[in-house]
């Protein structure tokens, strides 16, 4: 779905080829999405790099903006600053299965994790699909898993695809959606890019491109609910959900950078109506591909020059930036989606096929 379709420029600074977490050289994502009636969920894999991240590991950090969540493996990475898994993404129920597949995976690549070696650690992040998903059918299954593996490209969709499928975002049909930014901090060009699984937000308080247009769109839904059934959960007013927002960059960042660069995450996501509020779970994690950390202590540990605290600031616009721009693709890329119960979230452009008009207001 990349380029194919439109939607609003945010911010100032330029975006790589692709203007996707891909654009961060070694990156590829996958989904594995099913929609079947009641079942509308799915799964979505980041591979940091194209080799082994158990035996290569990425550099990472964390920030929990507000913990309303279930992941899976955040604690270690914490306190080690690294990734040793991809990254999953899926719905809450599916935080088990999926978590068991990935060290089933890795089990499969090294038979020594558990044994000789130490254990390894799952990365799941998750989202509430259950408006529109039957998360009691418990419909993901380890081989979802193994099929956004195979799945993983430089080319991937966007929207109600993969972990986005069931997703909701201001009243509105959410998802996945994906951007970058290039930079120069200090003498090299350096790419901050990011994907977000977005699922969060009061349908009143999306705003765009600085422009408040979640009340019109409500009415707009309301204007297309009359004598119909109920297609929202009455809760709308209620900030839930929750949003998970993966940004990688090429820059040498140490893992205490990383989580610095990850918390400027929340500035993009306020910008499109966020407050964090109670009942939704909002978690960062970046990560780097500059360079990789052993599994093994007989190799040597990278020696590079990591990038000086001064330098960071036009890291951190890219962050804001590629985060809020990711939330506006996923609305824009989002198509209408109807699941159990009758339930449905109607996509942003359905709604405002007027949004150049709107935004210019």
């Amino acid at each position: 779905m990349p380029g194919s379709i439109d939607f609003p420029r945010i911010g100032v600074l330029p975006s790589g080829p692709l203007d996707s977490l891909a654009d961060v050289a070694g990156v590829t994502v996958g989904h594995c999405t099913l929609d079947a009636g009641a079942v509308q969920t799915g799964v979505t894999v980041i591979r940091p790099h194209a080799g082994d991240v158990f035996l290569h590991k990425a550099p990472a950090g964390l920030a929990v903006l507000n913990g309303f969540g279930k992941s899976m493996g955040l604690l270690q990475l914490q306190e080690l600053g690294q990734l040793e898994t991809p990254i999953v993404l899926g719905s809450t129920f599916a935080v088990g299965t999926l978590a068991t597949a990935l060290t089933q995976q890795a089990i499969a690549q090294h038979a020594e994790i558990g044994r000789d070696w130490p254990t390894v650690n799952p990365l799941v992040f998750e989202c509430n699909d259950g408006y529109l998903n039957d998360a009691q059918a418990f419909a993901v299954q380890a081989e979802h898993l193994s099929r956004a593996m195979a799945d993983a490209s430089l080319d991937f969709a966007q929207g109600c695809v993969g972990a986005g499928r069931g997703m909701s975002a201001f009243g509105l049909k959410g998802g996945i959606g994906s951007a970058s930014r290039r930079v120069r901090a200090g003498a090299e060009p350096c790419t901050v890019a990011a994907l977000v699984l977005a699922n969060f937000g009061r349908p009143e308080a999306l705003t765009i491109q600085g422009q408040r247009l979640g009340p019109l769109l409500q009415e707009r839904l309301q204007a297309r609910l009359r004598g119909a059934p109920p297609a929202t959960d009455g809760k709308a007013q209620v900030e839930k959900g929750s949003i998970i927002l993966i940004i990688a960059t090429d820059a040498p960042l140490d893992s205490r950078q990383l989580g610095r660069l990850a918390r400027r995450a929340g500035a993009g996501l306020a910008r499109t109506g966020s407050d964090y509020g109670h009942g939704s779970g909002d978690i960062a994690l970046a990560f780097s591909s500059a360079y990789t950390l052993p599994q093994r202590a007989a190799e040597p540990m990278p020696a590079l020059a990591m990038l000086h605290e001064a330098r960071l600031d036009p890291l951190f616009q890219a962050a804001a930036e590629a985060c809020e721009q990711a939330i506006v693709k996923a609305l824009f890329a989002a198509t209408t989606v109807q699941g159990r119960d009758g339930h449905v979230r109607r996509g942003l452009r359905e709604l405002a096929p007027d949004w150049r008009q709107l935004l210019a207001l």
